[in-house]
C-alpha cells in the first residue's frame, strides 16, 4: 500500500513541476521555484501530508510544508544556494531539490553509513558530517531533518532501536559541532525504507544508513514573506 501512494505522490509531484516549469521555461531557479510553488505546492503539499505520514518522510516533510508563491521563489532561491554548497563540499552528496527544501542522500564513499548493529559515528562519516556542520552553520535559518535506517538482519524490534540510536548518533554529533539542537527533528524506520537490495551484501551496507532532509525554518519563512510582500 504504502509503495502506491509514493508512487502517486511522485506522479503529483512531476505534475506540478511539469506545471510550474511550462510557464517558466526560461526563468532563473529563484522565479522557477515561486511558480512552481504557486502552481503545485498546495495540492501536492496536501496530498503528501495527508497520506505520507503527515511529514514522517523526508519527502513529506519537505513537500508538505511548502509556503508556494513568490515567498516559496525567496525560500527556494536560498536552498539553491545550500544545496549548491553541498554538492562543492561533499562530492558523495546526492543532493535532491524538491519543492522548497533539500533531500540528501550519499553514496557509499562519501556517506554516513555504520557497521553492521553498529550506530557510532566515525572515518568517513564523521569527516561527512564535518564538512556538512560548517555548512549548516552558514545557513542557520533551516530546520534538519535526521532519518535513521537498517538493513534487514534481525528482528524488527531490534532494527526499529538500532535505527533510532543511529538517528540519535548523528544528531547529537551534529549538536557537538556547535549546531543548534532546536534545528533538529530526528525519526527512525528500522528496515522498513531500504533504498537497496538486502539479499546482498552491498544492498545491506547501503541500508545502514542515515538521510538528511533540509526545510525552512519559521524565521526563514517569516523573512520570505515579510521580503516578498514589501
Amino acid at each position: 500500500m504504502r509503495n502506491i501512494v509514493l508512487k502517486n505522490v511522485m506522479m503529483l509531484v512531476v505534475f506540478g513541476l511539469i506545471m510550474g516549469c511550462s510557464a517558466t521555461r526560461n526563468a532563473n531557479n529563484k522565479q522557477k521555484g515561486a511558480v512552481i510553488g504557486a502552481a503545485g505546492g498546495a495540492v501536492i503539499g496536501g496530498v503528501i501530508g495527508n497520506n505520507v505520514g503527515k511529514g514522517n518522510t523526508v519527502l513529506g516533510a519537505i513537500i508538505g510544508g511548502v509556503v508556494g508563491g513568490v515567498a516559496g521563489g525567496y525560500i527556494g532561491d536560498r536552498m539553491d544556494r545550500q544545496a549548491e554548497k553541498i554538492e562543492e563540499e561533499i562530492p558523495g552528496a546526492e543532493v535532491t531539490r524538491i519543492g522548497e527544501g533539500i533531500n540528501v542522500t550519499f553514496n557509499e564513499e562519501a556517506g554516513v553509513h555504520f557497521d553492521t548493529a553498529k550506530s557510532n559515528v566515525k572515518g568517513t562519516s564523521a569527516e561527512t558530517l564535518d564538512k556538512l556542520a560548517e555548512i549548516f552553520k552558514e545557513y542557520p535559518k533551516s530546520v534538519i531533518l535526521i532519518e535513521g535506517h537498517t538493513d534487514s538482519a534481525g528482528p524488527d524490534d531490534y532494527n526499529m532501536n538500532l535505527s533510532r540510536q543511529r538517528a540519535e548518533s548523528v544528531t547529537n554529533y551534529l549538536i557537538s559541532k556547535g549546531i543548534d539542537a532546536q534545528r533538529f527533528t530526528t525519526k527512525w524506520y528500522g528496515e522498513n525504507q531500504p533504498k537497496a537490495d538486502n539479499a546482498t551484501a552491498e544492498g545491506k551496507a547501503q541500508n545502514r544508513r542515515v538521510e538528511l532532509g533540509i526545510i525552512a525554518s519559521e524565521a526563514l519563512k517569516k523573512e520570505a514573506i515579510d521580503k516578498t510582500n514589501n
